[in-house]
């Protein structure tokens, strides 16, 4: 029995190795069928690229200019008001006229104070008499050094008080202060004037001032004399220039602005003060700036773009600079041929591949950029 049982065992054990070399040795009627099946499956299919549409990055020469709306003031502009009450007497213009520097404009009741213009001169006259009739007695010595002071004192006192007479006889006549053109009166001859109240407006227009506010970036390009372009809804289609005069030395703390004053020609009178201006103020030209539509921008903390290299969509943060008429000046991050993404971006994801439906740069304004090549 014992021999008997280590036979079987020695058997078994030849039999569990045997099976274990043929294992090892060749796969399995079941893992070769799943292998064919395997192999037999087609493989899955390439993405297919997603249509956008693009513009390609291109230098073009570029019209540096800063843009603002500004206000039109008059050159002069002052509004008369009597220093003292009285009646109106006399009105000497006509409304909206053009009168000279010098032009009575209203003229008050002065019969009080003509009346003591010619007293006054009347004292004067006599206190002058008086002081040559002391010279010649001081002559003869019949009268003392002191008298003739006293003569000659009293003569400056009444020619003192002539002129006061005369200046209060000047104030009941408004005159134009110069030339320009009267505003809308709202007297009449008869009418009960106060002391300060409102009578007209006398505004020089022949020249304009406009006043308008740049960033304070745009300090340095700033100098007196650069040329400003003026557009305005009331003349449309038309383009006027003018020339920086000043700027204010203080910077706008709440806006970051600083204030600007140019001067404006207006002989024909079409422009009035008060008037909205859009204005254009004109730095130069720069060459090769690069410049994309405004549609490829993808916004975020940091501006990007996708541009397609290699048919793939990959993105690109930028640095931009102006925007003019639908397209942004691109400072840093593209260089001139790229191909950018204009439309189609919320589709994409980076290093998906692409087909452009659409290729080329919107053509700039005329007179703000032209394509360099």
């Amino acid at each position: 029995m014992r021999h008997l049982t280590l036979t079987v065992a020695l058997s078994g054990l030849l039999g569990l190795g045997f099976y274990a070399y043929a294992a090892q040795q060749g796969p399995s009627p079941s893992t070769d069928k799943t292998a064919e099946k395997v192999a037999d499956k087609p493989a899955a299919p390439p993405a297919r690229p997603v249509a956008v549409e693009t513009a390609v990055v291109r230098p073009v020469d570029l019209q540096d200019e800063a843009s603002a709306v500004g206000t039109l003031k008059a050159n002069e502009s002052v509004v008369l008001r009597p220093e003292t009450s009285g009646r109106v007497a006399q009105i000497g213009f006509r409304d909206g006229a053009v009168v000279a520097k010098g032009a009575l404009l209203i003229a008050f009741d002065d019969a009080v104070q003509a009346a003591e213009v010619q007293q006054a001169r009347a004292n004067v006259a006599v206190a002058r008499n008086n002081f040559k009739r002391s010279q010649e007695l001081l002559s003869r010595q019949f009268v003392s050094p002191q008298a003739l002071e006293a003569a000659a004192a009293a003569l400056q006192v009444q020619e003192a008080a002539l002129q006061v007479a005369q200046a209060k006889a000047a104030r009941m006549r408004l005159l134009a202060p110069f030339r320009g053109v009267v505003g809308l009166r709202d007297v009449s001859v008869g009418d009960y004037v106060k002391e300060g109240e409102t009578l007209i407006n006398i505004e020089d227009i022949a020249t304009l001032r406009v006043d308008f506010k740049l960033p304070e970036t745009r300090l340095p390009q700033l100098r007196p004399g650069q040329k400003v372009e003026l557009s305005s809804d009331a003349l449309p289609g038309r383009t006027l220039s003018a020339r920086v005069e000043a700027s204010d030395p203080q910077v706008d703390v709440a806006a970051r602005a600083l204030a600007v004053r140019a001067r404006l020609d207006n002989p024909a009178g079409l422009l009035r003060p008060g008037m909205f201006v859009r204005v254009r103020v004109l730095f130069g030209e720069r060459s090769g700036v690069l410049m994309v539509p405004e549609a490829a921008i993808i916004p975020g903390q940091q501006p990007s773009v996708l541009k397609v290299v290699d048919g793939k969509a990959q993105p690109a943060k930028l640095r931009l600079g102006l925007r003019r008429d639908a397209l942004v000046e691109v400072v840093e991050g593209l260089a001139a041929g790229d191909v950018v993404v204009t439309a189609g971006q919320l589709k994409l994801r980076p290093g998906m591949p692409v087909k452009a439906v659409g290729e080329g740069v919107p053509a700039p304004a005329k007179g703000d950029a032209k394509a360099a090549g």
